[in-house]
């Protein structure tokens, strides 16, 4: 696939000027030309540019990171893959067998599997300790290149066929007291955390008005003028340019001033943004199930 240097900034989170520097400075890219000499990026751009923000993160410089061939590159990301082996044996073992049933699509046993998981541990101990790590160990290995999007999206949906199970089985808050209200931008469908929070929500007796993945604006706003909303809860998933995150969570904070608005995502990203004082990031689902006791009183 061909990229412009500006959807580069739009996949990565890092700006179109960022990137010109770090091609002169360090050679971190070195874009194709067409017919008409006009500069383009393929795939294995994207890729190297994301890891050069991943493993910046990571203690090491740009232009040490730029410095690095491929075959070190993926020496470094091996090592954060290995920082994903759960120190519980058994946990691990789903994990590792999860994967291996999911990269040779084998769904059945797949399936066997994470029912056995969830049935022995929970949902919520499953998703901490299996489904999370094994979404992070899948997206490293993306990076890799050791898995196509095929098997990731094949992974994925069954996962969240047994959060939309687990959700069904749980009782609807009835009433009209306050709610949360769930909902990814619309420019993000990565939805599996945002149904875990579902999912812990109405575990923990929350009355919760999901919206799901890819809600224009003025969906939201129609649903909070429509219902008693006292809580806005949503996900940064993609990396995206700073200021356009900023911008559409200043405008959050902003429309629903009387609303608590609760983050979390993409640490990259969140941690660079500029967060309103009606607004929380939890980095954690240790973080989350503190806030939802906080308020347990209101709901």
């Amino acid at each position: 696939m061909k990229y412009s240097i500006s959807d580069l900034e739009q996949l990565s989170g890092v700006q179109t000027h960022t990137i010109r520097i770090w091609e002169r400075r360090y050679k971190a890219l070195e874009p194709m030309r067409s017919a008409g000499n006009t500069r383009f990026y393929d795939d294995n751009h994207l890729l190297r540019l994301l890891n050069i923000v991943g493993l910046s993160k990571t203690g090491l410089k740009i232009s040490q990171v730029c410095a690095l061939s491929d075959n070190e590159v993926d020496d470094l990301l091996k090592e954060e893959i290995d920082k994903t082996l759960s120190s519980d044996a058994q946990f691990e073992y789903y994990i590792s067998k999860l994967l291996n049933y999911g990269l040779s699509y084998n769904e059945t046993d797949f399936d066997q599997l994470i029912s056995k998981c969830i049935l022995d541990y929970g949902m919520t101990s499953t998703y901490k300790n299996v489904i999370y790590p094994l979404l992070l160990r899948l997206g490293l290995m993306w990076r890799r290149e050791h898995i196509c999007p095929a098997q990731e999206h094949f992974l994925s949906n069954i996962i969240r066929q047994k959060m939309f199970v687990a959700i069904n089985d749980l009782p609807l808050k009835s009433g009209h007291g306050p709610c949360w209200l769930l909902f990814l931008p619309e420019d993000e469908d990565h939805d599996i955390g945002l149904l875990f929070a579902n999912y812990v929500l109405r575990l923990m007796g929350h009355k919760v008005l999901f919206l799901g993945a890819k809600v224009p604006f003025e969906s939201v706003k129609d649903a909070v003028s429509n219902n008693k909303v006292a809580h806005l809860l949503l996900f940064f998933v993609h990396s995206r340019p700073v200021s356009d995150a900023n911008e559409y969570l200043n405008r959050l904070s902003n429309d629903f001033k009387d609303l608590s608005i609760h983050i979390a995502g993409n640490t990259r990203l969140i941690e660079e943004l500029q967060i309103g004082s009606n607004v929380s990031w939890f980095k954690s689902i240790e973080e989350f199930e503190d806030i939802i006791k906080g308020v347990q009183h209101v709901s």
